[in-house]
């Protein structure tokens, strides 16, 4: 692409994240389900790699699995020869659902990553209102939850991931319950803050649209067992317009992937 779409940077770094040979599958008396099978991926540092697939594919599973809130069947994810086998301070998580707690203030909601961490209460307040102010809430940092709307309340959640300095964020369909025009404005806000942070975050997404302006790479995942199909990169950088014909040419030949699984899966 010309213009604003020219090429992105190209980085030499490691790999962040490797993905070897995982499989997850869950078992109950009735009946096993494959979820994940032999699923092999290389991450690298600052990336921002989207996850797409057909709906129950494994999506968010394989998220589970990186974040440490599953255990795989086989396989391993580990970063920089630790492998990750539970939760860690290494990585954040940002929900759909917000996951705020509306007892607490705008403020306290993002500190407290920073209170289990054991950080004096001084140390914790400046970190949190310098990523309100990252994410432009500086103006509601005393408001409660239930004050703020949508919108507001996912940026507290991408606040209170980043002020731990993780040095990868998981993001599990984070703008899926906004609205179309509010969801248009976090991805661009995304965009910005992208712009300010260097770590490595791994985005799924039902948003074939959504991973193309965001996204580094794309993965495109199988349908149930989830393995890899393809992996698109996108070459331009960001900001991007949505209404160019190569835009547009790569959404279509994603969305034909996608509807292909959907077929197979009938």
């Amino acid at each position: 692409m010309k213009g604003d779409m020219s090429n992105n940077k190209q980085t030499e770094n490691v790999g962040d994240i490797q993905i070897t040979n995982l499989s997850k599958i869950f078992k109950t008396d009735e009946r096993e389900v494959v979820a994940i099978k032999n699923f092999n991926l290389d991450i690298k540092k600052g990336e921002l790699v989207s996850i797409v697939g057909p709906s129950g594919c494994g999506k968010t599973t394989l998220l589970r699995c990186i974040a440490g809130l599953e255990t795989p069947t086989s396989g391993v994810i580990s970063s920089h020869g630790k492998q990750f086998t539970k939760p860690g301070a290494d990585r954040g998580m940002v929900f759909q659902d917000f996951m705020l707690f509306p007892w607490r203030s705008v403020r306290k909601n993002v500190e407290f990553g920073l209170e289990v961490m054991g950080l004096a209460k001084t140390e914790r307040r400046i970190k949190a209102e310098t990523y309100l102010k990252l994410v432009g809430l500086e103006k509601f940092m005393d408001a409660k939850i239930h004050e703020l709307s949508g919108g507001m309340k996912q940026r507290i959640g991408i606040a209170r991931a980043l002020v731990t300095k993780p040095s990868i964020i998981l993001m599990d369909e984070p703008f899926g319950a906004l609205d179309a025009q509010t969801r248009n404005i976090m991805q661009s806000e995304l965009v910005k803050i992208l712009d300010k942070t260097d770590q490595t975050i791994i985005f799924v997404t039902h948003s074939v649209e959504e991973a193309i302006f965001l996204s580094d790479r794309i993965i495109v995942l199988t349908k149930r067992p989830a393995t890899i199909k393809e992996i698109i990169n996108v070459p331009w950088s960001r900001p991007r317009d949505r209404t160019n014909s190569e835009f547009i040419a790569l959404r279509r030949k994603i969305l034909k992937n996608l509807e292909e699984e959907n077929v197979m899966s009938d």
